[in-house]
């Protein structure tokens, strides 16, 4: 279907340099954008999906006067996103040969990988270029990378023929490897050169199809305005609508520069993240204060997803097997919703609280109206004694998607269970809270015959479908053999799963 709306100009710093392209419809990927209009062949299309990181590139933004860089994917991220932002591909980080020196003038990721042997056919090999471009200007120079930590942010970028091991040993090592004077990025010009592209963003009332309010106020006011267009924020789910499904959207509505929803805020009881908070952001701040959950943060998808993707996005997108909402109704989260409402003095942005298990009503359906979004989560700040821990089962341990998930709470207090609260992912239409269960468990003894007691509720309190990812007999098991280790690890029992396991050494 043919836009009705105005195409915009899409703008962005590229080699240091301002492109502006006239026309860019609102569904275009930043992919379409690299590879068909601006002819950058090296950014490859892969999965299509922001799985396999193929399509790798790095954005960076001008925060507080210094750049912040993010490795994303560029085949499911919607190219007017970056409008504003400077952008790097596989393409822009080499210099051009030194004859006189000798110099190949690749960068330090390029040459490490050069050197390591980490590229065999070479289709993944951008991406992964990339993600070490994006470590490397993380850390100054490629300083204090470790196997682990390069592990980690190279969760995303898939490979099939080398293994891994001379990858991350080009991590490690490229911090060793001479930087061309032609491939250090000027930042003081780049932030400088970002602020001549920020254009006036257009206007909510007008028939632009791309909008991005910089306000909260504004965003309600063009929700109120345009109930019909499509909300976006990290698009890493919406992404795929375009990709796959061949969706087109007449018009975008995108809430991630709402300055407002950008930020975390931390209070006595709790920390609100807003619904522009990428889902890298928001787990650091929900790591800080729960340190256990460092391991299931890096599992949530790769990190390019984690730094384009939002926690407001993956709620507000209700899928059944979206990790973070099992883990936030065990912790007791709630949603704050919000919306535009027209009076005589010309309106007021009006909101409602509601726990996050109430949000949804059906498969990928919630209770929001038409002109209504979601502008904050609320999270309750940890209670002392409380057990936490939540589960994630998948076929593969990175980057992966869940076949179940299954959170859990619980304060014990002289034996017994004074408190508890679990939250379910992939054995329902929608994230669930497992209440039946709870109820099996409060005021019990915390002892091996309550928790056997609590198995058997917990598999026959849902009802889950069979799917290329598990069968409905595999997820009611798990389930309950889940519940079985969190009471073991409540008993002290370790190394009964692989998180236990230090898969760095296993590569070495």
């Amino acid at each position: 279907m043919k836009s009705q709306k105005s195409a915009q100009t899409l703008s962005f710093l590229h080699r240091g340099a301002p492109v502006a392209l006239r026309n860019v419809p609102p569904d275009r990927t930043l992919l379409q954008v690299l590879r068909d209009d601006l002819n950058l062949k090296a950014t490859k299309e892969g999965c299509g999906e922001g799985d396999c990181g193929a399509c790798t590139v790095v954005l960076a933004e001008a925060v507080n006067g210094q750049l912040e860089y993010k490795a994303i994917n560029s085949c499911i991220r919607l190219a007017h996103s970056v409008n504003g932002m400077a952008v790097w591909t596989a393409d822009d980080i080499a210099a051009p040969s030194i004859a006189s020196t000798g110099s190949s003038g690749l960068h330090p990721c390029q040459e490490a990988l050069v050197q390591n042997h980490g590229s065999q056919c070479g289709f993944c090999t951008p991406g992964f270029v990339m993600s070490l471009f994006g470590m490397y200007q993380n850390n100054p120079g490629g300083q204090g990378i470790t196997r682990e930590s390069a592990q980690a942010d190279l969760s995303g970028n898939l490979c099939r023929c080398t293994g891994y091991r001379p990858i991350l040993e080009a991590a490690v090592t490229m911090g060793g490897v001479p930087l061309p004077a032609e491939c250090v990025v000027d930042e003081p010009a780049t932030v400088q050169a970002l602020k001549s592209i920020k254009g006036k963003a257009p206007s909510i009332e007008g028939d632009a199809n791309y909008l991005r309010p910089t306000s909260l106020h504004a965003l309600l006011q063009a929700r109120a305005l345009h109930p019909k267009a499509q909300l976006v924020a990290g698009c890493t789910d919406v992404g795929l609508w375009v990709t796959k499904h061949h969706r087109k959207f007449e018009q975008v509505i995108d809430v991630t520069a709402a300055r407002e929803l950008r930020r975390v805020e931390t209070y006595p009881n709790h920390i609100a993240i807003g619904a522009a908070v990428s889902l890298t952001q928001a787990f650091t701040a929900l790591v800080k204060e729960r340190p256990q959950l460092l391991s299931f943060s890096r599992r949530f998808a790769g990190l390019p997803v984690r730094n384009s993707g939002t926690l407001g996005g993956n709620v507000a997108n209700g899928s059944p097997i979206g990790d973070s909402m099992p883990l936030l109704i065990a912790l007791g989260a709630s949603v704050v919703l919000m919306r535009w409402r027209t009076s005589g003095q010309g309106g007021e942005a009006v909101h409602r609280e509601l726990r996050l298990e109430d949000l949804y009503t059906g498969y990928r359906t919630n209770v929001m109206r038409p002109d209504e979004l979601l502008a904050w989560i609320k999270v309750p700040r940890p209670v002392g004694g409380a057990l936490e821990k939540v589960y994630k089962i998948s076929k593969r341990f990175d980057d992966d998607i869940s076949a179940v998930c299954l959170a859990i709470q619980m304060t014990i207090q002289d034996g017994m269970v004074q408190q508890v609260s679990i939250g379910a992912g992939g054995v329902a239409a929608t994230p669930v809270r497992a209440r039946q269960t709870e109820a099996a468990l409060l005021g019990q003894p915390w002892n091996a015959d309550t928790v056997m007691a609590a198995q058997a509720a917990l598999r026959s309190e849902f009802q889950p479908i069979s799917d290329m990812r598990a069968s409905a007999n595999y997820r009611q098991t798990v389930l309950g053999n889940l519940l079985q280790r969190f009471w073991l690890e409540s008993q002290g029992t370790t190394a009964i799963n692989l998180e236990s396991l230090n898969s760095v050494e296993a590569l070495a």
